[in-house]
């Protein structure tokens, strides 16, 4: 068996190859802009990475798993769920299998973090994984004993597109959705999301960055609009420890750089876990933003 992986993330706006060594040693990495909205060429982009990657590792027809911002549909075989919208509806895994000649695994980017930090990462020796990205939008997944766990669906540990717990319905409907709905969670804690309760709290428009900046020096609004936010956030999580009770949950994304999470929000959860105590700790992903095109690799276990 090779001793190399091949993990490819593609992403909204990059798309990104990486090449692993037997003990996770990154030997190649190369990011190109995604082809948005242009399914052909996507393929093509994809295919020369692995290329380029093999190139690398002086060998072809390496193990190659692959992350999507959505899903595979079980049923028919094309993706769902993408928010890179060009996707949907495209028979990816088979077109993309068909031109490496070989089976490429693919699962949802979210899965990929998990994966990631599972194997090596801020999740390495535990059972049962959860990971969220808090990112320009909000996902989640779920990795269980080195393995993603997408379930029939596709959609296992997808949490950004479910309402908020225990908010109000005004506050719900004042945040409509891409996918069509109102009040998902993305719309609240992403980084967009904190953008999006600032200016309703203020009718100025920030990004979450200059929120930050703003809270940290003592600005009233800010102020309120990031001490809400970590209690929505704790609230979400604990709706996955109410349901899951995974034994550590991953954060990754650009908003889990806000170091303030890890000591604000484990505080809050035990006014929502589920008998008013809670052990899950929560961590930040080891691996930032190369999470994701590392658990794609992973997809293929050493």
């Amino acid at each position: 068996m090779t001793s190399y992986r091949i993990g490819i993330d593609l992403g909204g706006t990059k798309t990104e190859v990486i090449l692993l060594g037997e003990d996770s040693r990154e030997l190649f990495r190369k990011r190109i802009p995604t082809a948005r909205d242009d399914y052909q060429r996507t393929l093509d982009d994809l295919a020369t990475l692995v290329a380029d990657a093999e190139a690398a590792a002086g060998c072809d027809l390496l193990p190659v798993g692959l992350g999507i911002p959505g899903t595979v549909s079980r049923q028919t075989g094309l993706v769902k769920n993408a928010n890179s919208t060009w996707l949907n509806g495209q028979p990816l895994q088979v077109d993309l299998s068909q031109r490496l000649g070989r089976d490429v695994k693919v699962t949802n980017d979210a899965n990929c973090l998990a994966v990631s930090e599972a194997a090596d990462g801020a999740g390495a020796g535990y059972d049962f994984v959860f990971a969220a990205i808090l990112g320009t939008g909000c996902g989640g997944g779920v990795c269980y004993r080195g393995a993603p766990f997408a379930g029939p669906n596709g959609v296992g540990g997808e949490w950004g597109h479910n309402p908020l717990p225990w908010t109000r319905d005004a506050q719900l409907n004042a945040r409509p959705c891409y996918c069509g709905r109102f009040g998902c969670q993305e719309t609240f804690l992403s980084g967009t999301g904190i953008g999006i309760t600032y200016r309703l709290a203020t009718g100025k428009t920030l990004d979450a960055a200059q929120v930050v900046e703003l809270w940290r020096a003592g600005d009233a609004a800010a102020i309120e609009v990031m001490t809400a936010y970590m209690d929505q956030l704790a609230r979400a999580l604990a709706a996955v420890i109410n349901v899951m009770d995974p034994d550590v949950i991953v954060l990754g994304g650009g908003a889990s750089n806000i170091d303030e999470i890890y000591q604000q929000v484990p505080a809050i959860l035990p006014n929502y876990v589920f008998g008013g105590e809670c052990d899950t700790e929560i961590k930040q992903a080891v691996h930032g933003d190369s999470s994701g095109v590392r658990g794609a690799a992973w997809l293929n276990p050493f």
